[in-house]
C-alpha cells in the first residue's frame, strides 16, 4: 500500500467529528440528512453539476474530496465509454465509504492524497469538480487546492466548484445560520463572506465560464474553464 498522507490539523481539529472518526460515516451518509445540511439544496446543487456537463463525462475526470450522498453515483452514471472518474480524498475512511456506494465494475480510481498537494502530472485532467471543500480549509490551504485543481486539468478543461457564497442581506438564514457555521465550520465564513475569485491564482490560467447561485444566493456554481496561458491569454 502506498504511504497514507498525514491527517492535516485543521481536519483533525475542526472536523473529526464529521469526517475522521469512525462513525461519522455511519452518521452522515444518510441522505435526507446531507439534504437537510443544505437547507433542502443537495438535488438541486446535483442537478446543476450534471446539467453544466451534459450528463455525459468522456476523458478524464477528478472529483477532489469524497462527498456523501448520491452525487458520486450519479457522476459515475455519466462516465462516457473509455471515460474515469478519480477521486481523491487524504481520509482512507472517506475513500472506502464512497467505493461502498459503487458497483464494482465502475469506471473510478480511488486516490488517497492531499487536495493541497495532488500528485498528479499537470494537464492530466478534463475536467475537475470541487463540491463543498473550500468553505472546510484555511485560507492557505484553500489556495493551494485552488491552485493544483487548476494545474492537473488541461487546457479547454474546466474546473467546477460548488459551495457557499456571500448571500442576500435580505436571505434570513445569513442571520441564523451564519453563526451556527462560525462555531461548527469555523473556515466558511470566508466563504460566506468574499467571492472565490479571492483566492484564485492571478496568472491569467483561466477564464470563468458561468456562475449561478442559488437559495437567495447562499450557494454557488462557478465553472472556470482552463487556457493556454503561452497563447497570451488572460482571466
Amino acid at each position: 500500500m502506498p504511504a497514507v498522507p498525514a491527517v492535516p490539523h485543521y481536519l483533525q481539529a475542526h472536523y473529526w467529528w464529521a469526517y475522521v472518526h469512525p462513525r461519522a460515516v455511519h452518521v452522515f451518509e444518510r441522505q435526507w440528512l446531507v439534504n437537510l445540511i443544505l437547507w433542502g439544496n443537495y438535488k438541486r446543487l446535483c442537478n446543476a453539476v450534471l446539467h453544466a456537463y451534459g450528463n455525459d463525462l468522456p476523458g478524464r475526470t477528478l472529483q477532489i474530496a469524497c462527498a456523501y450522498g448520491d452525487l458520486t453515483p450519479r457522476l459515475v452514471a455519466c462516465v462516457a465509454p473509455g471515460g474515469s472518474l478519480e477521486i481523491a480524498d487524504i481520509l482512507p475512511i472517506q475513500l472506502q465509504n464512497v467505493a461502498g456506494k459503487l458497483p464494482a465494475d465502475a469506471p473510478i480510481k480511488l486516490h488517497c492524497m492531499d487536495s493541497a498537494a495532488l500528485t498528479f502530472a499537470d494537464g492530466s485532467f478534463d475536467r475537475a469538480l470541487l463540491f463543498f471543500l473550500l468553505h472546510e480549509q484555511p485560507q492557505e490551504v484553500r489556495e493551494r487546492t485552488l491552485a493544483e485543481a487548476l494545474r492537473v486539468v488541461r487546457p479547454g478543461g474546466t474546473l467546477t466548484i460548488v459551495d457557499y457564497a456571500p448571500p442576500s442581506r435580505l436571505n434570513p438564514l445569513l442571520y441564523f445560520w451564519k453563526p451556527v457555521l462560525d462555531r461548527l465550520e469555523p473556515f466558511a465564513h470566508d466563504l460566506l463572506s468574499e467571492e472565490v475569485t479571492a483566492w484564485l491564482p492571478q496568472d491569467g490560467s483561466f477564464v470563468t465560464l458561468s456562475k449561478q447561485r442559488f437559495f437567495g444566493g447562499m450557494y454557488q456554481m462557478l465553472t472556470l474553464k482552463l487556457v493556454d496561458v503561452t497563447e497570451g491569454s488572460a482571466s
